[in-house]
């Protein structure tokens, strides 16, 4: 099983040279499992890096996806309001502007699945997924599972979101084809992977997910209330996390932090040791960092968050950045590239 990270911030996306490292894409990570296709976990703007990859992989770097005429969209270059009210013509997403189904170099279906799960619907956890491009792939289809909000599913709160004066289109309106899975507690499976899926305390209905194929599991939960007391852990992420070969787990604020901000529905580096160790975990990776949080001041969270005596039970902690890959496996997880 291969985890990459292509979105590690919380909150809203952030660009400086001092983000550089870590990166300051919202949350989107992926696991994939051999021979399959990756599982995506969340659709924050990570999304979009991960989504031009997809692309790539497919042949489609060369300015024709599946005989649609596919170009960088330049400054003056988006169409202007009229014209993306206009059923049927050309759509802008993203950095990719693909002629609509009406254009003369469209062509017949791509084909290709993907499975994505949705922790909850913040807006730094859904904003990436009118601008992942395959989904501007005529015949090309994103499963997104994700939990249901007040009575409403989950469908009809994007539908809320995704759509004039918000953007300039909706969901349905994009060539691929997005269909939203509601679901609560209970098991999943996606390939050869079975998912695990428990509400976890957040602020609003929130999903933790566990993934278990070929003998490692990998436990997420990238927003996680931490209690008042610091040691207290919910029964549900307990079950997620034990005996994980990787827990990817919220670590937003410090502990100064997390004073002012204690019902923000966010954990800190210490509180996140104290979960993984908790479940008897093997790796944890700190996750969700704040965007006021630059790669120096990260470099140091997790250097006192692995100084930790509770994190002499673990194998390993480190803080999630864009770029990097773990690599579990039975009885070994490595860490294989890092962008640092």
């Amino acid at each position: 099983m291969h985890v990459r990270f292509f979105g590690v911030r919380g909150s809203c996306p952030c660009s400086s040279d001092e983000h550089r490292r870590y990166g300051g894409n919202t949350s989107c990570v992926t696991v994939e499992v051999d021979g399959q296709e990756p599982i995506i976990l969340d659709l924050g703007t990570g999304l979009r890096p991960l989504g031009v990859e997809l692309l790539a992989g497919i042949g489609a770097g060369t300015g024709v996806v599946n005989g649609a005429r596919v170009a960088p969209v330049t400054p003056g270059g988006a169409p202007g309001a009229s014209e993306l009210q206009e059923a049927g013509r050309n759509r802008v997403a993203g950095d990719v502007w693909l002629g609509g189904a009406d254009d003369p170099g469209a062509g017949g279906p791509g084909g290709e699945h993907w499975t994505a799960l949705l922790t909850h619907l913040h807006w730094d956890h859904l904003i990436g997924l009118p601008f992942f491009p395959p989904v501007l792939r005529p015949g090309a289809k994103l499963d997104v599972y994700g939990p249901p909000q007040e009575g409403r599913s989950i469908q009809e709160v994007v539908d809320q979101v995704v759509k004039p004066p918000f953007f300039p289109v909706q969901v349905e309106e994009l060539h691929g084809s997005v269909v939203f899975h509601d679901v609560a507690e209970g098991q999943m499976t996606v390939g050869s992977a079975t998912v695990s899926i428990r509400q976890v305390p957040h602020v609003g209905t929130t999903l933790g997910f566990r993934i278990d194929a070929g003998g490692v599991a990998v436990a997420y939960l990238s927003d996680h209330q931490a209690p008042l007391d610091m040691a207290a852990v919910a029964p549900a992420v307990l079950e997620l996390c034990d005996g994980a070969d990787l827990v990817i787990h919220d670590a937003q604020y410090t502990e100064q932090e997390f004073v002012a901000k204690a019902d923000w529905g966010h954990s800190t580096p210490a509180y996140a040791v104290h979960v993984a160790a908790e479940a008897g975990a093997r790796m944890l990776a700190l996750f969700h960092h704040d965007p006021m949080h630059d790669d120096d001041q990260i470099d140091r969270l997790v250097e006192v968050a692995a100084a930790r005596p509770e994190a002499a039970r673990l194998t390993q902690v480190v803080a999630a950045a864009e770029q990097m890959v773990v690599d579990v496996r039975p009885g070994s997880t490595s860490l294989v590239v890092a962008n640092r």
